[in-house]
This record gives C-alpha cells, structure tokens and sequence, in this order.
C-alpha cells in the first residue's frame, strides 16, 4: 500500500475510533515506523507499557530499562511500545529510520516503535491524548531529579502542572490486559522501578 493511502485510512480510521468515546486502549490505532497500520485491538489480553521516546535526551538511556523488561516479561505477555516524539528540546530529530538504527545500536530495542509522532497539542496522536486524559500529570516526585524537573518547566510556565499533559521524553503509562491504564510514570521514574507494579498485572 502506497504511503499516502496509508495515511489516509489512518485519518478515516482515527476519525472513526478517536477519543470521546473510546475506553479502552483496543480503540486506537497507529502508525508503525515502517509505515504500517497498526491496530491495539491485536494486542487483547497483553499488558502494555507505553512510552514516549527520544535519541538524545538525558532519559535517554532509560531504553536499556525498557528492552530488559521487554525481555523479563514478554514471555509471559508484555508489551512495551515506544512512541518517538521531537517535542521536548528537540532531542528526537532524526527520521523513522534513523531512530530504529540507533535503538538497535545503541539500546539492543527489539520491541515495537511507533513512527515518529506528537504527543501534545494540535497534532497530537490520539494513543497519547486518551493515555494522559486517563491518568493526568500528577507531579515529578520528591527526588533530586523531580525537583530539576520542576523548576526547569515552572520557569517557562509556572502553571504547567494543571494541564494533565505530557511534560517531557519517557513518560510511560502502564495498560492491563483489559486495555485499561491503571499508572503513569514520569520520565524520573525509572524502568526498574515500575518492576513490581508490571509483575503484579502478568
């Protein structure tokens, strides 16, 4: 299927399945970064792990995290799929290509990515305006790395903690085998510790 047809049913398929009335994950799709459609409903029964992604950010090596808890727990039915995102200090500029390259490189990334995409705003894609609708931006935490956090988006915008959106690269939200997002996790949560919490829902 020629890219443009591609992207054209994937308008008439957002149009038809997006947010108001969706309620679970299995009402989505996406495309992959080859191009493909990619609908949630095939991955009934599995628990995902959803993450916005990007090549050059601090977080960055948070992938390795990632793939290892792809690889602890697909077995048993684990899903982790990245989204990449530019939206946050320009830090994903590369094309689809290129980030699966470095992935692999550089984080041995053998689970699902998403073509490149916005997370926030007009453009946003749909999978990430239902995820951060469901469970909104709660705060960074008590750590040295939340209060970094903080002070470093409240001196572009004092108020943006009251919109439930996405505030930086590797917020991951955690979705049951009902499709259902029962967690999110900001970026100064790392992969190691959201352990227990996957294992509990496997």
């Amino acid at each position: 299927m020629k890219r443009k047809q591609i992207t054209i049913l994937l308008a008439i398929v957002s149009l038809l399945s997006c947010a108001p009335g969706a309620t679970t994950i299995y009402d989505f799709t996406a495309e992959s970064n080859k191009g493909d459609v990619v609908s949630f409903a095939d991955y009934k029964g599995k628990v995902l792990l959803i993450v916005n992604t990007a090549s050059k950010c601090g977080f960055t090596p948070q992938y390795d995290g990632l793939e290892a808890l792809y690889q602890k727990y697909k077995g048993k039915g684990l899903v982790v799929v990245g989204f990449p995102c530019d939206q946050f200090g320009h830090q994903e500029p590369g094309t689809n290509d290129e980030i699966e390259e470095f992935c692999r490189k550089n984080h041995g990334v053998t689970f699902p990515l998403m073509a490149k995409s916005d997370v926030n705003g007009e453009h946003a894609n749909d999978v990430f305006k239902w995820l951060y609708a469901e469970k909104p931006f709660a705060g960074f935490g008590d750590s040295d790395t939340g209060r970094f956090m903080d002070g470093m988006l409240s001196r572009t915008n004092p108020d943006y903690a009251s919109n439930p959106d996405i505030k930086w690269n590797f917020t991951k939200f955690l979705v049951d085998r009902k499709g259902r997002v029962v967690a999110r996790f900001e970026p100064t949560v790392t992969p190691e510790e959201m352990d227990a919490q996957i294992q509990a829902l496997l």
